[in-house]
């Protein structure tokens, strides 16, 4: 349903929002992610235009979000690539449907307005403080301070790893 630049800026921004607020560079993030480095460069300036993140060069240089994973949601990143299209009128162009669309555009657009919902009520950190045993995008748990916890801005330093990997570990 949706396309690998989608699924490419999500990672993107996920593991950018993993990073304590420092800047990521496309080096770690496209190792992390698993993006070819060419497709994430020309994506990361996508997300810059689209002002999902920010670049900042030189030594400690990276990728920055320019909204907290507590307010940035994932309609905000997917309309920066690649905004949802709505069915506003016959895409067959069949003039007695106008903008009333038919029984199947009907449903296709109600799907696409479900899934708007959801992205828009949906934050990055919705997803980083989802309770489980699987972490995004990586093998190991990493504490991600979301402004909900301690307050002093630090991850514990801890890691574990989750069940999948310690599986293939035996």
């Amino acid at each position: 349903m949706f396309s690998q630049t989608v699924e490419y800026a999500l990672r993107a921004i996920v593991t950018i929002a993993q990073q304590d607020g420092q800047p990521c560079t496309a080096k770690k993030i496209a190792e992390i992610t698993k993006v070819p480095s060419a497709y994430l460069s020309k994506l990361m300036q996508g997300l810059v235009r689209g002002g999902v993140v920010s670049s900042q060069r030189g030594l400690h240089g990276g990728f920055l979000l320019t909204k907290t994973p507590d307010t940035l949601t994932i309609l905000d990143v997917v309309n920066s690539v690649e905004p949802l299209k709505r069915i506003d009128q016959c895409p067959l162009g069949i003039q007695s449907h106008g903008t009333d669309l038919c029984p199947l555009h009907r449903r296709l657009d109600n799907a696409i307005e479900a899934t708007e919902k959801i992205f828009c009520n949906t934050t990055i950190a919705d997803i980083l403080s989802e309770p489980g045993s699987v972490t995004p995008l990586c093998e190991e748990v990493k504490v991600v301070p979301l402004g909900l916890g301690n307050g002093n801005g630090k991850t514990s330093g801890k890691k574990k790893t989750n069940r999948a990997t310690k599986k293939k570990k035996k």
